[in-house]
C-alpha cells in the first residue's frame, strides 16, 4: 500500500490540524431532517386514516346520479374496461417493487451504507403512502368501474369505489422504482448499467398505470397523477441524504491553522 501525502502550508506553521467532514459516505443522516420526513409521513397518514373512518359510502342515489357524459374526454377511455388478468398483473408490479431496495445488498458500497439506504427508503415508503391516502380520502373521485352497469351495486358500495385519485399502484410503483433508480446512480455513478436501470424505472410504473386503466380501476389522469406524485418523493427523499461532496476511496482531508494535508492510500 502507498501513501501520497499533500501539505499546502499556511503563513504560520504553529497549531495542529484537525479532521474535518472527508465525506467518505455517499448517504448521510440528520436526524432533524429524518424526523422531519418521517413526521410528514406519518401526519399526512394519519389524516387520511381519520378521513376514511369519517367518509360515507355512496348511496344509491348518488350512483345513479354519475353519468359517463360527466367524465372528461381524456378520461372516458377507462370507462367499461374490467380486465381481471390487468388488475392481477397490476398486484404483482406493486409487490414485486417493494423487493427493489433489496438490490443493493448484492453490491459492497451499498451493502455497508444499508442502513443509511434503508432509512431513506422507509421515509419514501411512508410519505408515498401518506401522500396517496390522503388524495383519495379527501378527493374522493369514483372510479371508472362505478360508471359501468356491468358492476354490481354492492362493488360499488365500498371505501375503495371511491379512492380513484389518484392510483396508489403507480405510485407505490413509482416511488419504489425511481427510489432504485436514484440510489444507484449515487452509488454507481460510473455504471454502464445506468440507463438500463433508468429505463426500467421510467417503464415500470407506466406499465402499471396501463393496466390499473385497463382493469378499470383509474383513469388517465389518476395514473399520470399517481406517477408524478410516485416519481418525486422516490427521486427527492435520497437526494436529501446524498453526501455534498465525496472524496475518492482512501482519500483523507484534514486543515487547521497550519494549512490542509490530504492523505491518499492506494
Amino acid at each position: 500500500m502507498f501513501r501520497i501525502a499533500i501539505l499546502i502550508a499556511a503563513l504560520s506553521f504553529q497549531g495542529p490540524l484537525w479532521s474535518q467532514n472527508t465525506y467518505t459516505t455517499t448517504y448521510q443522516l440528520n436526524w432533524k431532517q429524518e424526523a422531519a420526513v418521517f413526521g410528514a409521513g406519518v401526519a399526512s397518514l394519519g389524516i387520511g386514516q381519520l378521513l376514511s373512518t369519517q367518509t360515507p359510502l355512496y348511496t344509491p342515489a348518488e350512483i345513479n346520479g354519475f353519468q359517463v357524459e360527466g367524465v372528461n374526454a381524456f378520461d372516458r377511455v377507462a370507462v367499461g374496461m374490467s380486465s381481471e388478468p390487468a388488475r392481477q398483473a397490476s398486484d404483482y408490479f406493486m409487490q414485486g417493487s417493494y423487493l427493489l431496495p433489496a438490490l443493493f445488498l448484492a453490491g459492497k458500497p451499498s451493502r455497508r451504507e444499508f442502513g443509511r439506504i434503508s432509512v431513506a427508503y422507509g421515509e419514501v415508503a411512508l410519505l408515498n403512502a401518506g401522500l396517496t391516502v390522503l388524495a383519495k380520502t379527501s378527493i374522493r373521485r369514483p372510479r371508472p368501474f362505478v360508471l359501468s352497469e356491468k358492476t354490481a351495486l354492492e362493488s360499488k358500495q365500498t371505501f375503495t369505489a371511491g379512492a380513484s385519485f389518484f392510483s396508489g399502484h403507480t405510485s407505490c410503483v413509482a416511488s419504489n422504482s425511481f427510489f432504485a433508480a436514484r440510489v444507484f446512480s449515487d452509488y454507481y455513478p460510473e455504471s454502464k448499467w445506468k440507463p438500463v436501470v433508468w429505463g426500467a424505472a421510467i417503464a415500470l410504473p407506466a406499465v402499471t398505470g396501463y393496466l390499473r386503466v385497463k382493469a378499470g380501476k383509474h383513469y388517465p389522469s389518476d395514473v399520470i397523477a399517481g406517477y408524478a406524485v410516485g416519481a418525486a418523493v422516490g427521486y427527492f427523499v435520497p437526494k436529501l441524504h446524498r453526501t455534498p461532496y465525496r472524496l475518492p476511496e482512501g482519500m483523507h482531508l484534514d486543515m487547521g491553522p497550519a494549512g490542509m494535508r490530504l492523505d491518499w492510500l492506494f
